[in-house]
């Protein structure tokens, strides 16, 4: 079941569904229906993703020293980018997880544009009309 923001007497809304840190057998994303952030299976998503954070900080520092390595082969590379791809998709989930059990914004329909970004985009050419 997908989340959705509109409120149905079939499906749950978004504040109720909640991303768990890990996915089904099937290789999808499981969600938890829960009000109470202190049941069970909450305590235990809360568990799992506490230790997938401190396992990516831990796999951070480690390529960092990888990495200022000069003589580091190519296999030892390639296993460290193996496992930093699995930490950063760990660490996103965890973020997706939290970040749809935050309320709304109340500027939500404003898009956020950091001025910064817009004075170093490129501006498109005029094109030549003719």
């Amino acid at each position: 079941m997908e989340p959705t923001t509109e409120p149905t007497d079939d499906l749950p809304t978004l504040t109720r569904l909640r991303l768990l840190p890990w996915l089904g057998p099937e290789g999808k994303p499981c969600y938890l229906d829960t009000d109470d952030n202190g049941s069970m299976l909450s305590r235990l998503a809360d568990s799992a993703e506490a230790v997938q954070l401190r396992e990516a900080e831990a796999l951070i520092r480690y390529a960092e020293d990888v990495l200022a390595g000069e003589r580091t082969p190519p296999h030892a590379l390639r296993f460290l980018g193996c496992r930093l791809a699995q930490a950063l998709q760990d660490v996103s989930r965890v973020a997706v997880s939290r970040g749809m059990r935050l309320p709304e914004p109340a500027h939500a329909e404003e898009p956020y544009e950091d001025e910064a970004e817009t004075e170093e985009r490129p501006q498109r050419a005029a094109e030549p009309t003719g």
